[in-house]
């Protein structure tokens, strides 16, 4: 089982690591030296290459390539440089977190050279190195055998958390809407310790609450584990920032849900919220406070 893995940063290294520690010989790329290298000192099926030429003349036929980078630009030039590199018969797989026509577009580029795709959404983070990966993946029947050998290293266990989702595109779709669910789970949790917070009349240990919720509540899951773990060492969060980035995903399920006509209202509000979170709303504060001065006489708060 040979595979390359083309970036090796947070979620490209561990599954690196998860491969070569499964059996599967893996030729690995990424832009900083230092990364590669790294890896290549510390997992004994792990071979590390100073470009991605290099890598692709030695890695045996029919290749398996599986690009782990970022979405937009920077994976648009690896698939232009793949298909030049690659032959017929070899299998491009795309773990970015990509907006799924853009892999549709990808699959049939690569179908007209004869070159197999498989499109995959990971979840797992900085976890799925020791918890193995949840794995949903699209594209045609013929490539998704070559990849499942692969999927079942990198999942929890070879017979669960992975799931051919059917043709090129599908993977990414199912993946978007994964994140658009977490986003509005994430809300959720967000809004409730919150509450919790402000209740300052009860003196609720707020880390104590987690912890007790994450036995045979309805609400008990891996996002709770995570915060109890966290307020465990700090639930003041005084040195957070109250500024939260979104990576695409969240975006493209609400733009889906327009599309479809399909109300996604928890999904669309959490994304509001984030943007609400970069100061994004100040001008919209401001225009409140001015009208409810103009019509009420209400006071204005001036800096």
């Amino acid at each position: 089982m040979n595979i390359a893995m083309i970036g090796l940063g947070k979620m490209g290294g561990n599954m690196a690591r998860r491969l070569s520690r499964g059996g599967a010989n893996v030729f690995g790329f990424d832009v900083s030296a230092e990364t590669r290298n790294q890896l290549a000192s510390e997992e004994a099926n792990f071979q590390a290459f100073a470009s991605v030429p290099e890598l692709i003349a030695a890695l045996p036929t029919p290749r398996v390539v599986w690009l782990m980078l970022p979405s937009g630009d920077i994976s648009e030039a690896a698939f232009t440089e793949m298909k030049s590199l690659l032959a017929p018969g070899d299998l491009i797989i795309d773990g970015a977190n990509a907006m799924y026509k853009d892999s549709q577009r990808h699959g049939a580029e690569l179908s007209a050279l004869n070159i197999k795709f498989v499109d995959a959404g990971v979840s797992g983070g900085v976890w799925g190195l020791q918890n193995g990966y949840c794995l949903m993946f699209g594209g045609d029947q013929d490539a998704a055998d070559i990849a499942k050998p692969f999927m079942k290293i990198l999942a929890p266990g070879a017979d669960r958390g992975w799931t051919h989702t059917g043709p090129a595109g599908s993977g990414h779709y199912t993946k978007m809407l994964h994140n658009g669910i977490e986003y509005g789970m994430m809300q959720a949790f967000a809004e409730g310790f919150a509450m919790l917070k402000a209740k300052k009349e009860f003196d609720l240990d707020v880390a104590e609450i987690a912890e007790t919720w994450r036995h045979s509540s309805v609400v008990r899951s891996w996002l709770l584990d995570l915060v109890a773990e966290s307020f465990s060492h700090d639930v003041e969060l005084a040195d957070l920032n109250a500024y939260v980035p979104d990576s695409g995903e969240g975006r493209w399920s609400v733009l889906e849900s327009v599309e479809l006509g399909v109300p996604a209202p928890v999904m669309a509000t959490s994304l509001y919220a984030r943007f609400a979170s970069r100061g994004n709303d100040d001008y919209a504060m401001k225009m409140l406070s001015l009208m409810r001065n103009a019509f009420g006489g209400h006071a204005m708060s001036k800096k």
